[in-house]
């Protein structure tokens, strides 16, 4: 292409010169959220909003149900058991709601949980307009929840790596992330509103009703079934155990579960702060409110400004700084006494594991063969579900037996020097390229 400037001579165009301002724009944008996949795939797009809808009215009833329990009994011990039902099918079914979904058709398997999960909803939802209040009733419900929770989502995990191209996979587990961030910060603000201004029977039939976008995104789906070709493995059954000694034999894999082991064992002290928020800030109930709320705005934001993960290939070494940031802020949440200083540290940690659980969830989907994908996300559920709590369990243990900032700063400090030995006792998990996944 020529141009003719006013001496009537013709020269030609600088066109890198033109390319500069649009380069300098894609960077831009890819600081936000990549939403290449919800462009690309009308299968992903649908499961992605069928999920952030189910997520969020999951977390609506959730809060619900522990509000009706206390109206019942009065009892904060009757509360907590909520959790506990929830807790205990979860990590037990787990392992082996993943090898069912290395078994049959994912997709047929998770039309049937979330059918069943609909349905619970629509039982609670009954219930509640018959004035039928019975405790053992609504932990019944929650533990068959957690049940159908524990086979749906290793089926759902493992769908993804065949709905879009591994290059992808960053984009779309960040924009997972921002789902569940998103369902547990909005979920229990609109379940409080609800039962505040209508009941639970407000909660509870609207959850019910907005489940069938999950249901819906199930049905549209392609066929899922596992293709065993490329391993030569042409049984029906999926067995857990060989699942397990398939990781056994996976060093890059494992390093994901004991990288999160590390940030949510040793430094998830989210049991100490309605006692940091009275004894450090002199706050209350909405002074916890706000320490929690600080981890979860984290969180959203890190999958909001994650257009540029895209970019990078070395995931092994990104979770290491991911974990490492994570104990770090959290051990400098320790040694601050203003609030605002404070919510910005958990801010940072909550970014921090965003990063760390988008990496960990691409390397188990590019890594691992669609033959026992399933069972791997299976052990991700247990893992996820399980540390947190023991290290709320630890957490409150030390700040007991010591002090609150010994449970922070001692926790923070431990993990980035567990994980930090980790990285050094297996250092090709720090050199893992994804242009190249090796498990």
């Amino acid at each position: 292409m020529t141009s003719a400037p006013s001496d009537g001579k013709s020269r030609p165009v600088d066109s890198t010169a033109e390319e500069i301002p649009a380069r300098a724009a894609r960077r831009r944008v890819r600081i936000l959220a990549d939403i290449t996949p919800l462009r690309t795939s009308a299968d992903y797009r649908r499961l992605w909003i069928g999920n952030t809808v189910s997520w969020t009215g999951q977390a609506m009833t959730a809060l619900a149900i522990s509000l009706q329990v206390y109206e019942i009994t009065g009892s904060s011990f009757s509360v907590g058991l909520v959790g506990l039902f929830s807790l205990v099918p979860l990590v037990a079914f787990g392992l082996y709601g993943g090898a069912i979904a290395d078994t049959v058709d994912r997709r047929k398997l998770g039309l049937y949980a979330s059918s069943g999960m609909c349905l619970l909803s629509f039982a609670l939802t009954g219930a509640a307009f018959a004035d039928f209040h019975r405790v053992w009733f609504l932990y019944a419900i929650v533990a068959l929840q957690a049940l159908c929770q524990a086979i749906v989502s290793p089926a759902r995990t493992s769908m993804i790596p065949r709905l879009l191209p591994p290059e992808q996979l960053p984009a779309a587990n960040a924009l997972g992330s921002m789902t569940t961030t998103f369902g547990l910060m909005a979920g229990p603000m609109l379940g409080g509103l609800l039962v505040g201004l209508w009941g639970f029977q407000a909660a509870y039939l609207i959850d019910a009703v907005t489940f069938t976008a999950a249901l819906y995104a199930m049905w549209r789906l392609p066929s899922m079934k596992p293709d065993r070709s490329a391993s030569g493995d042409t049984r029906k059954r999926a067995s857990v155990l060989d699942g397990l000694r398939f990781l056994a034999t996976r060093p890059n894999l494992r390093m994901t579960f004991f990288s999160d082991l590390c940030a949510m064992v040793l430094a998830h002290p989210r049991a100490v702060f309605p006692a940091v928020a009275v004894v450090w800030f002199h706050g209350d109930a909405t002074t916890t409110g706000l320490l929690v709320g600080a981890l979860a705005v984290g969180a959203l934001l890190g999958g909001v400004f994650s257009g540029w993960l895209g970019r990078v290939h070395r995931h092994g070494l990104a979770i290491v700084i991911a974990v490492v940031g994570w104990g770090g802020f959290i051990a400098a949440f320790g040694l601050t006494r203003q609030l605002w200083l404070g919510m910005l540290f958990l801010a940072l940690a909550g970014a921090s594991d965003t990063i760390s659980m988008v990496f960990r969830s691409t390397m188990l989907q590019a890594a691992t063969p669609d033959e026992m994908r399933g069972r791997l996300q299976g052990v991700f559920i247990v893992v996820v579900a399980g540390g947190p709590r023991l290290g709320d369990f630890l957490a409150g243990s030390v700040a007991d037996l010591t002090s609150p900032m010994v449970a922070f700063t001692g926790g923070g400090v431990l993990c980035m020097v567990a994980v930090t030995l980790l990285a050094v006792r297996w250092r090709y998990f720090v050199r893992y390229d994804a242009r190249a996944p090796v498990a």
